[in-house]
């Protein structure tokens, strides 16, 4: 009985050794608002992360909600205590608003991240017809 107990505590206790590192993403933040945007101009924003975790961390995949969103991601290992980006250019060829998001896939504990941008392309260009109706005519 007394070797069986040992054993169990023996067991019990390599088992807190034995635990797999793992590496952790954290963002600086997780959705970006470009708030105006003027048509044509550049869409490109950067998400800024770290590995908070005890491994390194491998970023599998970036995907984007639509073809309009390119995101492009670290090709090498983030080490623990790294900083790294993805950046992300959104094409801002079509004037309205939008809403995007970006999904990071990684090896860390939270294996899956969403991402999001949103914001209103403007055209400065673009005659405001409401604006126009409502101002006085002079004569």
């Amino acid at each position: 009985m007394k070797k069986l107990l040992l054993i169990i505590v023996l067991i019990a206790g390599f088992q807190g050794f034995a635990q797999e590192k793992k590496a952790k993403i954290e963002f600086k933040q997780t959705e970006i608002d470009y708030g105006n945007i003027n048509k044509n101009s550049d869409g490109t924003r950067t998400f800024e992360f770290t590995n908070t975790g005890d491994a390194p961390l491998i970023i599998n995949r970036v995907k984007s909600s639509c073809g309009c969103t390119v995101p492009s991601k670290p090709e090498k290992p983030i080490m623990p205590g790294e900083t790294a980006t993805i950046v992300v250019k959104y094409n801002t060829h079509r004037v309205g608003p939008f809403r995007k998001t970006i999904t990071v896939y990684s090896n860390a504990s939270n294996s899956v991240v969403i991402l999001k941008i949103k914001g209103k392309v403007v055209d400065p260009n673009a005659v405001d017809l409401k604006r126009k109706e409502k101002s006085p005519v002079l004569r």
